[in-house]
């Protein structure tokens, strides 16, 4: 019986898509542009090489029938997904390292909605606080008093700010407004930045109180100390950082510092007479979300929580979407407090 040759674009096909697989771990280790460039260009090369074979061997009509109903079968599969999980945004990729060691940038997450939100909080033991609709309006209508971070500063009039610094130095730690900050200066500009300084007693008027502690973070192979978050108070409620909090996906308004949806960890959920605002942060991060000019996630917003992920899948996704470049962070991790 005669065997049948693979035909030369076959091999071909074959020998793009380990290519493609072998850049795409290349740049998961590497974080660099040039090859999430290179990446994406083969990715577009792909395309164009399955499309031109396909007419050249079935006819350009047999052709757009098949991705017709490739593109059907895709959409199908992507509503027995919304359907099954409860939620309109079944899957999603971590494009940044706010939630390291936790989720790497280019992991492909899968989500369930919440379905109940009081059954979700029960059966995920999530801290709720109890909150006011009087307290929580007071709260919205002066939210740029509630966007405060603490900043080791390394130098007399406060303006040299950073999170980390190195064991040694002399530092002061000190309270920032980042509101102030975002609208009337820029990080490392000398001189103004001391002027979004917050006494520590003006928090006490706010909803949300921040304490904060100093650890270890790694930078670059490099160990350095670190300014976090440590604890929050609201009302008489004092809560900590809690790991084994479920990591939710929520969508962004115009209002955020944030854009787009964030995956953050659930550190606490607000009961505000029945409504329910969610409180994030990324493992990664020094701060909470609110703390940089993000405002409660109202439960509409929620898209779900993880529940699986697939390391380096979601890379197709952020390159097609031109998330090329490395984010901010990717080069520190905080390590044991």
């Amino acid at each position: 019986m005669r065997h049948k040759k693979k035909k030369p674009e076959s091999r071909l096909s074959w020998l793009l898509y380990a290519l493609l697989i072998a850049l795409i771990l290349l740049y998961a280790v590497l974080q660099n542009a040039v090859v999430g460039f290179a990446a994406l260009l083969l990715i577009i090369m792909i395309l164009i090489f399955e499309v031109r074979t396909s007419v050249a061997t079935e006819g350009a009509r047999k052709s757009l029938i098949d991705m017709i109903a490739a593109g059907g079968a895709a959409i199908v599969f992507w509503i027995a997904l919304t359907v099954v999980l409860h939620t309109s945004s079944p899957i999603d990729a971590v494009s940044s390292c706010s939630m390291l060691p936790a989720l790497h940038r280019g992991d492909l997450v899968v989500l369930r909605g919440l379905d109940s939100i009081s059954s979700f909080i029960s059966s995920m033991h999530v801290p709720v606080v109890n909150v006011s609709a009087s307290a929580f309006a007071r709260m919205q209508g002066n939210m740029s008093d509630e966007f405060l971070t603490y900043f080791a500063y390394l130098n007399g009039n406060k303006s040299d700010i950073s999170f980390n610094f190195t064991s040694g130095e002399r530092y002061g730690i000190a309270l920032y407004n980042v509101a102030c900050i975002s609208r009337d200066t820029y990080y490392g500009k000398t001189g103004e930045i001391a002027n979004c300084t917050v006494p520590q007693q003006a928090q006490q008027n706010n909803l949300i109180r921040y304490a904060y502690s100093i650890g270890n973070q790694s930078v670059g192979g490099k160990m350095l100390r670190e300014v976090y978050t440590s604890q929050i108070t609201v009302g008489n409620t004092t809560l900590s950082e809690n790991y084994s909090n479920p990591i939710i996906v929520y969508q962004t308004t115009s209002k955020d510092s944030f854009t787009g949806s964030v995956i953050h960890r659930l550190y606490a959920v607000l009961n505000v007479s029945g409504q329910y605002y969610f409180l994030t942060k990324g493992d990664n991060n020094p701060a909470l979300d609110i703390e940089f000019g993000n405002y409660p996630a109202n439960e509409s917003a929620v898209l779900g929580y993880v529940i699986a992920d697939i390391p380096v899948a979601g890379y197709v996704k952020l390159l097609l979407s031109g998330q090329i470049g490395t984010p901010q962070g990717c080069g520190s991790v905080l390590s044991a407090r």
